[in-house]
Parts: structure tokens; sequence; C-alpha cells
């Protein structure tokens, strides 16, 4: 059987190689060791921002010396871990949420949520983690709002958490406890019944006053906290 030739344009012949797709000279001689998950850390430190402004853990207000945004303030408190449960120190944690109304400040919000906004409350604020993992923050529980008006579906009051790394970025809802519209929401029931205890923050001591929760979150691995599917 000849082999094949290819005829570009302008008249040049070129040979095609019978064997080009053969994979058994590309085979790897020696054997191969499967390299672990947590082989490279992608959540290194991360720098001091210099973007970040002072009170940015603070989203009842929109700057220290502004007045508080309506609602109930509360606190929030935990720790970002890596899949051994150890502490990540130094990675940036954004969080956003609805203000006491169920509102979003959000332009995608305005065309579909009749709620107030508030005009204390921007719902957004970050903060980087210390050297044992912890970060603290300031929000307003926020309120349920409507997500489908067709089929009656409200979501329960959440707190949007994202957490950054090089290269991962983990993206999670925080529910509160006792809310009757947990049992409700259809993103809450996507996690399994088993994980549920961990998209739920847990009552902790009162912080300055404020009622606080507590939520640990877990970065990869086994005991990863669940995901937002929203």
């Amino acid at each position: 059987m000849n082999t094949p030739d290819i005829v570009q344009r302008g008249g040049r012949v070129l040979p095609v190689v019978v064997n080009d797709r053969e994979s058994e000279a590309r085979t790897p001689a020696n054997r191969l060791y499967r390299i672990p998950d947590a082989a490279r850390d992608p959540f290194t430190p991360c720098p001091p921002a210099p973007f970040m402004r002072a009170g940015e853990h603070d989203l009842t207000r929109l700057a220290p010396g502004r007045p508080q945004a309506s609602g109930e303030a509360i606190a929030i408190t935990g720790r970002i871990l890596d899949e051994d449960l150890r502490p990540v120190r130094r990675t940036l944690v954004e969080v956003w949420g609805a203000n006491a109304h169920g509102r979003y400040s959000h332009v995608i919000d305005a065309g579909r949520n009749d709620a107030p906004l508030d005009p204390n409350f921007y719902g957004f604020g970050r903060l980087v983690t210390d050297d044992d993992g912890r970060y603290q923050l300031r929000t307003i529980k926020p309120g349920a709002y409507i997500a489908r008006t067709d089929i009656g579906w409200w979501r329960p009051p959440h707190v949007h958490f994202s957490v950054v790394g090089s290269g991962v970025r983990l993206v999670t809802q925080m529910y509160f406890p006792d809310e009757p519209l947990n049992e409700k929401d259809f993103i809450f029931l996507i996690v399994p019944a088993a994980d549920r205890d961990r998209v739920i923050g847990q009552p902790a001591a009162t912080h300055a006053g404020d009622r606080a929760f507590r939520f640990d979150i877990v970065i990869r691995g086994r005991f990863q906290t669940p995901p937002d599917l929203d």
C-alpha cells in the first residue's frame, strides 16, 4: 500500500507518516505515580492588600463612623481550614448578602425585587484571615426574599462566602439555624442531608453585644464545605 500524500496549496507535496498516531512509542517506560491533590497548596498567603480599606469586615456601615444599616446586626466568626483541617492563613475571604428586607444592592435585583434598598447597606465586605486561619466580620442578618413567584419559592436568610486562593476559589452559603424556609429551599435541599449542618452557622457567644454565629469553612477534601450551587 502506498503511503498517502498531502498536497498543500501551491503544489507542495508532504508525505504522511502512517504511524503518526500510534501511541506505543509515547507510552511511559516507568511506573506512574498518583500525585496527591494537596501536592501544591493553592491557598498561598495573601500579602497585605493596598486596595483594602479599614472597616471592610464590617458590612453594617458604609464606612467607619457612618450610620448603621437597619436590621439586626450580627457577628460571624470562624476559621478557614484545608483538607487536613489545618488553618489556612492570610487568605482572602469575601462576603455578601441581602439587606434586612431581602434586597441585594445589585442591578439584577433591581428588576425583580420590590423590597426597599437600605442607603446605609452596601452588602459586600472582605477581609484576610490571620495566622491561625481565623476571620471575624459583622453584618446585618439578611431577610428572606422570593426567588420564583410562579412557584412561590422563597429563599431563606443566608450569607454568601468566597474564599480565594491562587488558582482556586470556593464559593458557599451560610444558612441560619431554625429557619422554617431552610427545609423548603431548593438550593439548601441540594446539599446532601448528612452535610447540611456544615452550611448552617452555629450559635456562638455574643460579640460586643451582637448575636454571633460560628461558620468554619473547609476549602477542599472529603470534609469540604458544600459549594454554592446557586
